[in-house]
């Protein structure tokens, strides 16, 4: 499962050279993923206080990252 951002960098990755992208829309928006991950965390723990935020973080989105 990917979340929005890694979908759309990975779009942006695609068509980078056909419509001209530049680099750095790619590389804010890679910045971005970090505030993605502490806003799915927060999300997570405060629906299911008694569970780690980080570790359903992982378990879910991280494994595409590393692909």
């Amino acid at each position: 499962m990917k979340t929005a951002m890694q979908e759309l960098l990975d779009e942006l990755k695609e068509y980078q050279l056909e419509f001209n992208i530049p680099i750095e829309v790619i590389d804010m928006c890679e910045s971005q993923l970090n505030v993605e991950k502490e806003q799915i965390i927060k999300a997570y723990n405060s629906a299911i206080p008694f569970k780690f935020g980080e570790e359903y973080y992982n378990q879910t989105y991280k494994q595409e990252i590393e692909k």
